[in-house]
């Protein structure tokens, strides 16, 4: 399971936030009109503007622009813009050959330290909402995050940071390209991720409201659970979202969430994957009790093993696919179990045909069960050595390819639809039209 890299704090390091210089420049402020917004101020705007987005690299497709004010001792000028796609903000013309400068509204709108309002506060229209410009850039992660909430972090050379607050009280770090563009990468990663007080953390909301989510989680789950405790573990690359729940009664749960905010899966403690194991409830004991369920389904099943280890396989709906190790016989297996417990058990051998592969229990260690099953079918002569997985057909037939020890010819065993129990078996001659034929090389040449 691999994690996503928050690695902000390095980035941070170079922030570049609106600089107070710039916020409180001395300006000559166009007339104001009823409504705010001077016509000569605007025109100047739209005169101007659309030259210096283009050198600052903004993605913004223009929808209004207005002249704030000039600072005739720095030479420069102040310009608000919206954007009808994009970002809109406050562009600062720089001297001759130089890149204008760049700050979006959630930066300029913040007061100044005296607690008066900034003078380059957002007036268009289409920057009556800061927070909304944010929307397209969510859209294009997997993030389900109908934004409440937002505020400018800082940006670096390359990065732009925002905090998002959702209206499910979960909270989100934003993180888009400098300048900032549609076209360009976006991630987000998630406020619990961070700890508060360090160089980057989330103030939009509580840790507390964020991990309420976990109780509507758990409440879909089906699960009985009163929650005594719980904790956030990881986001994964895929931006999957895991979660541990201590109930009262002393079991435990790892809850997975999907990027749009559903539950994806609910684990026993017992069977939290690498990773994402449990802390809060005993692990091993949970592993203990789990382990003597499945020698007893693996039993019922007709697999007598005591199981000493095991491992989860991806499981469809309603079903658990898992690996055991027997501490009563050298050959594991590969065991299927519905919710009614009932189950098959296939051997390391068998169990290729369905792509799954033992981690714990050699093939070989399946081979006689394998040389048993020709012996059935009627060919004693071969003592199984070497086995490939030929694949199965539309209607489940499973191919199983063997080799024998004595070096002669081998055999293509054919299992039907979810059995264990060989139907039929051919030479490599007459399987040289199944999944093209045999490969093991005593069979080749044979």
């Amino acid at each position: 399971m691999r994690f996503i890299g928050i690695g902000l704090a390095a980035a941070l390091s170079l922030a570049v936030m609106a600089p107070a210089a710039v916020m409180s420049a001395p300006k000559k402020p166009a007339a104001a009109a009823a409504d705010g917004l001077d016509p000569k101020a605007l025109a100047a705007g739209m005169t101007a503007v659309p030259a210096l987005l283009t050198q600052s690299g903004v993605g913004c497709t223009l929808d209004q622009a207005r002249l704030i004010g000039e600072d005739k001792k720095s030479g420069q000028a102040y310009y608000e813009f919206s954007c009808s796609t994009g970002v809109g903000g406050v562009l600062v013309s720089n001297k001759a050959g130089t890149a204008p400068s760049y700050f979006n509204c959630l930066e300029t709108n913040k007061p100044q330290a005296d607690g008066k309002p900034s003078s380059l506060f957002c007036k268009l229209p289409g920057n009556a909402d800061p927070k909304a410009q944010l929307a397209p850039f969510v859209a294009k992660t997997p993030i389900a995050c109908p934004i409440t909430n937002a505020r400018a972090i800082g940006a670096s050379p390359t990065a732009t940071y925002f905090e998002l607050g959702c209206a499910d009280g979960s909270g989100f770090i934003l993180v888009t390209s400098a300048p900032m563009s549609l076209d360009k990468e976006v991630k987000m990663n998630t406020c619990l991720a961070y700890e508060a007080g360090g160089n980057i953390s989330c103030e939009l909301s509580t840790r507390e409201a964020q991990m309420a989510v976990v109780d509507t989680l758990m409440a879909s789950s089906g699960k009985t659970c009163a929650v005594a405790d719980k904790r956030y573990i990881l986001t994964t690359i895929n931006l999957s979202t895991y979660f541990e729940v201590a109930c009262e009664d002393g079991k435990g749960y790892v809850l997975e969430r999907t990027p749009a905010g559903g539950l994806a899966r609910t684990i026993d403690c017992a069977n939290a994957p690498a990773g994402a194991e449990c802390n809060l409830t005993d692990s091993r004991e949970a592993k203990t009790e789990q382990a003597g369920l499945y020698s007893r389904l693996a039993t019922k099943a007709g697999f007598q093993c005591t199981v000493a280890k095991y491992a989860m396989f991806p499981s469809r709906a309603r079903e658990e696919v898992v690996e055991l190790q027997c501490s009563n016989r050298p050959d594991g297996g590969v065991a299927v179990f519905d919710a009614e417990g009932n189950g098959k058990v296939s051997n390391c051998v068998l169990s290729l045909l369905d792509g799954r592969k033992c981690s714990f229990s050699e093939q070989s260690a399946a081979f006689p069960a394998v040389t048993a099953d020709l012996k059935a079918m009627g060919k004693s002569t071969c003592t199984v050595s070497e086995a490939r997985p030929i694949g199965r057909t539309s209607a489940g037939d499973g191919y199983l390819e063997v080799g024998c020890s004595d070096g002669l010819p081998g055999w293509v065993l054919v299992y039907g639809a979810g059995s264990n129990k060989p139907k039929e078996v051919l030479s490599c001659k007459q399987a040289a039209g199944v999944g093209g034929g045999c490969k093991i090389a005593n069979n080749v040449r044979g």
